[in-house]
């Protein structure tokens, strides 16, 4: 049976609109975008951080850095809807106890507590067994339309992990991670890490920092800003009175938060 053309027309436009949208109504993942098209967040941009808590969307900023396993395709979208980028949280250098995938994790793979409960760090000699993990969290990311990761724990080299890991397998490890965010048109940022700054700042999109001003390193950020991207930074402990005139003058996003990382927040 031959179907007219504006029929057809209107089964074309009735089928990409079918396959625009999940069962739920949301829309499909975004594929992954060429190096050239991945979001590059500027110095100076507001940012929100909330790893804890049902997110606050209200919070009048660009940008907001939430739990990749804790929070929906759903709340992304509804950032999304207001205008502001997403960052998924991901602890890439400890094994967690309460997340979905801890089964796939081998026991010879962890390491000590690394002081918080249900973490031990793992082994990240062995970028070939965390690797398949690792990108499975990143497909999860992409699929829930997140804009960005936030690795964290990257610098087990520098900490009392149950294994000796060394700058060089730690360089190796964090270039790893990087490349698994870009494979799939996902910015990713360097947490802390400071000492290698210098050699990762090509390899990242951003920063995100804790307590830089607290312990006087804040100016070795500066790599980051001097390549047009952004450093996120937090402080616990300090006022912003005692840090936000240096992160003014560095060109850092700054603002102090509390230790659980809720809703609540004190911008520079």
């Amino acid at each position: 049976m031959t179907v007219r053309p504006v029929r057809a027309a209107l089964l074309v436009l009735l089928a990409l609109a079918v396959a625009g949208c999940t069962q739920a109504g949301l829309p499909e993942p975004r594929q992954a975008s060429p190096a050239g098209h991945r979001w590059q967040p500027e110095p100076g941009t507001a940012w929100q951080w909330q790893l804890d808590g049902r997110v606050d969307t209200s919070v009048p900023v660009p940008v907001y850095d939430i739990d990749g396993f804790e929070n929906s395709a759903r709340t992304v979208a509804a950032l999304h809807a207001r205008g502001a980028k997403v960052i998924c949280y991901l602890n890439v250098g400890a094994w967690e106890s309460f997340r979905p995938d801890h089964a796939k994790f081998s026991e010879k793979l962890l390491g000590a507590n690394n002081g918080w409960g249900g973490e031990r760090w793992l082994d990240i000699r062995r970028p070939d067994r965390l690797r398949p993990m690792m990108a499975a969290r990143m497909d999860m990311c992409r699929k829930k339309g997140f804009d960005a990761v936030e690795p964290d724990l990257t610098e087990a080299y520098r900490n009392r992990t149950g294994f000796t890991v060394t700058a060089a397998q730690q360089l190796a490890y964090n270039r790893m991670i990087a490349g698994l965010a870009h494979e799939r048109g996902l910015s990713v940022g360097l947490k802390n890490d400071v000492d290698q700054i210098p050699q990762l700042v090509g390899d990242f999109d951003f920063a995100v920092n804790e307590e830089c001003a607290q312990f006087g390193e804040c100016a070795a950020l500066r790599p980051f800003i001097e390549h047009g991207k952004a450093v996120f930074h937090v402080e616990y402990k300090l006022e912003p009175g005692e840090f936000c005139d240096q992160s003014k003058r560095l060109g850092l996003s700054s603002m102090q938060k509390r230790l659980k990382l809720d809703a609540w927040r004190r911008p520079c």
